[in-house]
């Protein structure tokens, strides 16, 4: 079985081993001169994915495709001039250290709130159903910002949706343009794209309704293939969180076969990999990782598997080197993405390797604008007996 250290040739992209850095917003960005510049990825974040170029595969931070898809304050863009200049600062730091980079893209839907979208509209959406008990970082009515309760959003029509397909392909050649290695569709976590997808919340009647599987997947296909156009088989992913919950999507009783479609037509279109939000666990293990109400079962990926000729990407709670070796060691998935230890642990590769014990971050420097605290000021480790041979 292979070695969680070892490379893996990613499509026509060699990576140095089978550690991923997934995506995890840290609010970090710069404020635009205009307001059309939107937040604009900076020096510090450079530093920041630099340091941590000790990954076979860092998957950024979610980009938004468009203006009408910040869901987020402080969340960075790949649509204007000044965020391309931003996001060239952080494709070169990382691969001056030698690592692989990709940018995700999304455009949230109806996770967003109008405090923080052009000219205060209202957030676009598959239809115009809100979604309930959940919450987004925006403005206020006194204009600070907090977690504001997302607003009713306005249903996309026929011609916006065929138009945000060029959308995601314009942002794909911005991410090409500034040298990243290739891009990360986020189809996860109840936003625009799995609000498609999902065979109770997409209710439309249209070319991208819910009355068929081909219909509900149509838009996340046309993106695959415009955004493939750009840059080429095996340099495009997708995320997908099957059963999740997140974001208040509504359990879909056609998650499964929804899964098992998608997989077979992302393969024929030449995704490098498919990124899957959740821990794989021992057979019959009834434990459930965030973000889902069930996990993935064995013979559900096999399944997957066989339809599905590109990577697979495993991510959720992986902290120590046992259990994602254990994983690797099915040979059901191929690349293991550790989140939150990335975070304090920019020598995190190092770290698994050697055995050494891992730093943990202080939660509330997460999303902030602190700039290099909480961030890109974590040391690198340093034992007893390396300080010792130092000497």
């Amino acid at each position: 079985m292979p070695s969680l250290f070892d490379s893996f040739e990613l499509g026509p992209t060699h990576i140095k081993n089978r550690v991923v850095m997934p995506p995890m917003t840290r609010t970090r960005t710069s404020d635009g001169e205009l307001p059309t510049d939107g937040d604009i990825p900076n020096a510090v974040m450079a530093t920041y994915y630099g340091q941590r170029a000790n990954a076979g595969l860092i998957i950024t931070e979610a980009a938004d495709v468009d203006q009408s898809g910040h869901g987020y304050a402080r969340t960075p863009g790949i649509h204007s001039e000044a965020q391309m200049q931003g996001w060239r600062l952080v494709t070169d730091e990382v691969h001056r250290y030698g690592g692989t980079i990709f940018l995700q893209l999304w455009h949230v839907g109806r996770m967003a709130h109008s405090s923080i979208l052009p000219n205060h509209q209202a957030p676009v959406g598959v239809t115009a159903q809100r979604a309930e008990g959940s919450s987004v970082f925006a403005h206020g009515p006194d204009g600070r910002l907090g977690y504001m309760p997302v607003e009713t959003p306005r249903p996309l029509s026929t011609k916006e949706v065929s138009a945000m397909v060029g959308t995601f392909a314009k942002a794909a050649a911005n991410a090409r343009n500034v040298g990243f290695d290739g891009v990360e569709l986020h189809a996860a976590n109840g936003y625009l794209i799995e609000q498609f997808m999902n065979s109770v919340l997409n209710t439309r009647t249209d070319r991208y309704g819910g009355g068929s599987m081909e219909d509900r997947t149509r838009f996340l296909m046309e993106v695959v293939d415009a955004v493939v156009a750009e840059f080429g088989p095996g340099r495009v992913g997708v995320r997908l969180s099957p059963f999740g919950k997140f974001n208040s999507m509504p359990m879909d009783p056609l998650a499964e076969e929804t899964f098992l479609y998608v997989a077979e037509q992302l393969g024929r279109r030449g995704a490098a990999y498919i990124h899957l939000l959740y821990e794989l666990l021992p057979e019959g293990s009834m434990e459930s990782a965030k973000f889902e109400p069930r996990h993935l079962d064995h013979a559900l990926l096999t399944k997957a598997r066989a339809v599905f000729p590109g990577a697979f990407i495993w991510c959720g709670g992986f902290k120590d080197r046992d259990r994602a070796q254990a994983s690797l060691d099915t040979g059901l998935v191929d690349l293991i993405a550790f989140g939150r230890p990335y975070i304090a642990n920019p020598d995190l590769v190092e770290r698994l390797k050697h055995g050494w014990a891992l730093a943990e971050a202080d939660r509330s420097t997460y999303y902030t604008r602190c700039g290099e605290v909480g961030y890109t000021d974590f040391p690198v480790y340093q034992s007893v007996e390396l300080e010792a041979a130092a000497d």
